[in-house]
C-alpha cells in the first residue's frame, strides 16, 4: 500500500499542485537572486564558434569534445527558483588533431524551453519534469545529458543538433539518475534512482553494455530521500540515504526544488550485493549529515567497504536558493558489513566539491583524486574559489593550483592518456572562467605536472556560466 506522503502527493497533483504551487510562488522574493546574477546570470542566445584560439599545444591523442552542462533558465524568474531547476544547457568545445574545431551551446529542448519561445520540444518519452541539466555521460558510446528524480535522459548528437529524449528503447521503466557509475571491468552503468512520486522506494539501475535496463530493483525507503550520487565496488551497490527529503510543504509553498534537511530522517548507508534482492541489503548507521559527490570506493581485502566523499554537517537547512551548509571536506568512510559500522576519517578539511578520479580506476582501490576548493566563507552563489586540488591518498599530500585573481574553475575531469596508461598519466580538463573578462577558457594540464604551465588553453570569447558536470567524450573510432 503507498505510504501516506505518497497518497497526499498524487492527491495534490491531481487536484492542481501547479495551481497552488503557482499561487504561492507570487508571493515569494523577487529580488536579486545568486544563482541569476554575476557568475550565474543565463547566457541568452545559442552559438556556434569555428576555430577558437587556442593557446598552447592541444594533444594530438585528443579527438573528441568537452562537454559540460548546467541551469541556464530562458525566461529567468527569481521567485522560488533554485540553482538546480534551471532549463538545462549544453556546451560543446570539439578538439581534432591538435586543433580546437569549434564551440556550440545549446538549450536541452524541454517541453519547459519550447513554451518560453525557445527552440521546439526534442521528441522521445518523457515522466514528471523534461528539464535536464546536471550530467553528460557516454552510455554504449551515446552522450547523454541526465538528471536525476523524474526526467528521462536526453540523447545527444555530436554537434548538439539532434536531441531525442531515452528511456533506454523502453528498457527503463523509471526515473533516471545524474550519476551512473562505469565498471570499468563489465561495462555496466550501475546507478541509484529516485523519484519524488514514489517517496516509499529508490531503485538500483543497471544498464548493460549496449545500453539496455537489465536491472530495475525497487529499494524500501521513508520521506522521499534525495540522492545525488551512488558508490560501487566489486560487491555492492552503495545507497546513501540521508537526512535530505522531500518537503511538501517546500512543493506546496512554490518553491521550484521541494527538498529540505530532515533531523528526523535517520543517516545510513546501504550495501547492497550487486545481484542481492532488496531483502539483502546492510543498512549501517552514520552521523547526521549529507554527501553530493563520491571520488571513489572499493572493496578492502578484510571485507570492509571504503568510500571518499565530500560531505556536509547540513545541506539544504538553509537558504532556498542553492546549496548551503557547512561543507566538512574529502571523507573517508570505512563501511563495516558485520558489525553495519560506518568510521569517518578526515582526508583534507578544506571546502572543496566535484572529486573526479581517474575513471578506470573506479570500484577499485586507487592513489590520485582531483577536486574544485570553495569558498570558506559559504558564500551564497556556491562557487567562487580560484583553486583546484590533487590529492594523493597514498602519499596523503595535496597540491594546489591557483588560476589567480577572478579566475574561476569548475569541474576538472582526468582524461588518460592511453587506455592503457598508468594511473594519473593523462591530462585534467575543465573551463575556467575569467570574470574580469567575461570570457572563458578550457584548459587541459598535464596530471603529471599539476602545477606547471597548461598544456593547452582553448579560448571562448564569453562567459559560459557554472555548470555542473562535464566529461571528455571521445570520437567514435
Amino acid at each position: 500500500m503507498a505510504s501516506f506522503l505518497e497518497q497526499t502527493i498524487r492527491s495534490t497533483v491531481g487536484k492542481g499542485i501547479g495551481a497552488v504551487a503557482g499561487y504561492n510562488r507570487k508571493r515569494l522574493d523577487t529580488g536579486e537572486h545568486p544563482f541569476l546574477t554575476g557568475l550565474h546570470a543565463p547566457m541568452t542566445e545559442e552559438l556556434t564558434l569555428d576555430s577558437l584560439k587556442v593557446t598552447g599545444t592541444i594533444p594530438e591523442e585528443l579527438d573528441g569534445s568537452y562537454m559540460r552542462i548546467g541551469p541556464n533558465p530562458i525566461a529567468p524568474d527569481p521567485a522560488g527558483h533554485h540553482w538546480f531547476t534551471g532549463d538545462g544547457m549544453v556546451h560543446s568545445i570539439r578538439l581534432r588533431c591538435g586543433k580546437a574545431e569549434g564551440y556550440r551551446n545549446c538549450w536541452i529542448r524541454s517541453k519547459a524551453v519550447a513554451a518560453a519561445g525557445g527552440p521546439s520540444a526534442a521528441p522521445g518519452p518523457r515522466r514528471i519534469s523534461d528539464t535536464v541539466n546536471t550530467n553528460v555521460v557516454a552510455i554504449a558510446n551515446r552522450p547523454m545529458a541526465l538528471v536525476e528524480a523524474g526526467s528521462t535522459p536526453v540523447v545527444l548528437s555530436p554537434s548538439l543538433e539532434n536531441q531525442v529524449y531515452s528511456d533506454f528503447d523502453g528498457s527503463l521503466q523509471g526515473s533516471f539518475s545524474a550519476h551512473p557509475h562505469l565498471d570499468p571491468a563489465t561495462g555496466e552503468q550501475h546507478a541509484i534512482t529516485y523519484d519524488a512520486t514514489q517517496p516509499n522506494r529508490v531503485h538500483h539501475v543497471v544498464i548493460d553494455p549496449s545500453g539496455k535496463v537489465v536491472r530495475e530493483l525497487a529499494i524500501p525507503v521513508a520521506n522521499g530521500p534525495s540522492i545525488h550520487d551512488c558508490a560501487l565496488t566489486q560487491r555492492f551497490a552503495v545507497v546513501f540515504d540521508l537526512p535530505v527529503t522531500l518537503s511538501v510543504k517546500a512543493l506546496l509553498s512554490g518553491y521550484s526544488f521541494p527538498y529540505r534537511w530532515n533531523a528526523e530522517h535517520p543517516a545510513r548507508v546501504g550495501l547492497l550485493p550487486r545481484q542481492g534482492d532488496a531483502d539483502s541489503i546492510i543498512w549501517c548507521e552514520v552521523d547526521p549529515c549529507y554527501a553530493f559527490h563520491v571520488a571513489n570506493s572499493y572493496d578492502r581485502e578484510d571485507g570492509c567497504v571504503v568510500i571518499d566523499l565530500v560531505v556536509y554537517a547540513t545541506m539544504f537547512a538553509g537558504g532556498y536558493a542553492g546549496p548551503n551548509g557547512k561543507c566538512l571536506g574529502l571523507e573517508r568512510w570505512v563501511v563495516d558489513p558485520l558489525s553495519r559500522s560506518v568510521t569517518r576519517s578526515t582526508i583534507d578539511p578544506s571546502a572543496q566539491e566535484f572529486p573526479r578520479p581517474d575513471e578506470r580506476f573506479f570500484a577499485r582501490p586507487y592513489r590520485y583524486a582531483w577536486s574544485i576548493a570553495l569558498p570558506e566563507n559559504e558564500e551564497s552563489a556556491f562557487l567562487g574559489a580560484t583553486v583546484i586540488h590533487a590529492h594523493d591518498l597514498v602519499a596523503g599530500t595535496r597540491e594546489d593550483r591557483d588560476f589567480g585573481s577572478e579566475r574561476y574553475p569548475g569541474e576538472f575531469v582526468f582524461v588518460p592518456r592511453r587506455s592503457d596508461a598508468a594511473e594519473g598519466d593523462g591530462w585534467l580538463m575543465g573551463l575556467v572562467i575569467d570574470a574580469a573578462t567575461e570570457a572563458t577558457e578550457l584548459v587541459i594540464l598535464d596530471a603529471r605536472d599539476f602545477t606547471g604551465p597548461p598544456v593547452a588553453s582553448v579560448h571562448i570569447p564569453h562567459r559560459v556560466p557554472p555548470g555542473f558536470h562535464g566529461n571528455w567524450i571521445p570520437n567514435a573510432s
